[in-house]
């Protein structure tokens, strides 16, 4: 019995973290990890329309990526790298990037950066993204940076949290396990 209660304050005490320039950070949220169902989230678009995670991307791969902010020097990369190759993947592929920037933001940085087969999205509102994705980092109120890929059923099927938010991701990894799906 008492080990029982040991594993639960084990559990209770163990927090995840990213780090951002060394510094330690916590997550709000579960780790979502491969084999379970994607949970349904709701964010805003760039013309400040709800959307539905299920409702918009169901029945598709789903690439869902978390950035901090498309206005930093990694974000922009990761997702004009991710815009090129989102270009090859075909209609039942969306690929979609969740910030906590806000939508006018988003739009005037896909504009300018000429982003087109990736969607943005904001999760300022409510952090229902952050939170559900278990990606939220909490002092900060941002996004780790991380990746997941969601099958046509629903269920993810990867998940790469970068351990270090200001490093971009392994981009061969992601593409591997995307491939192996479409």
């Amino acid at each position: 019995m008492d080990e029982n209660i040991n594993e639960e304050v084990k559990k209770e005490t163990v927090k995840r973290t990213v780090t951002m320039q060394g510094r330690p950070m916590a997550l709000a949220g579960d780790e979502l990890k491969p084999g379970t169902p994607a949970p349904d989230f709701k964010v805003t678009d760039n013309d400040m329309l709800p959307m539905k995670f299920s409702r918009t991307y169901g029945g598709k791969v789903a690439v869902v990526i978390a950035v901090p902010s498309l206005d930093t020097p990694v974000c922009d990369l990761e997702t004009r790298r991710f815009n090129k190759e989102a270009e090859a993947l075909g209609p039942d592929v969306g690929v979609l990037v969740v910030s906590m920037d806000l939508p006018f933001a988003q739009k005037r940085w896909c504009g300018a950066a000429g982003v087109k087969a990736v969607r943005t999205f904001s999760d300022y509102q409510k952090a229902d993204f952050g939170k559900t994705w278990g990606v939220l980092i909490k002092d900060l109120r941002l996004l780790a940076r991380a990746v997941f890929i969601v099958d046509k059923d629903g269920i993810v099927k990867y998940a790469q949290i970068v351990p270090e938010v200001t490093k971009e991701p392994n981009y061969d990894e992601v593409l591997t396990a995307l491939r192996a799906l479409v």
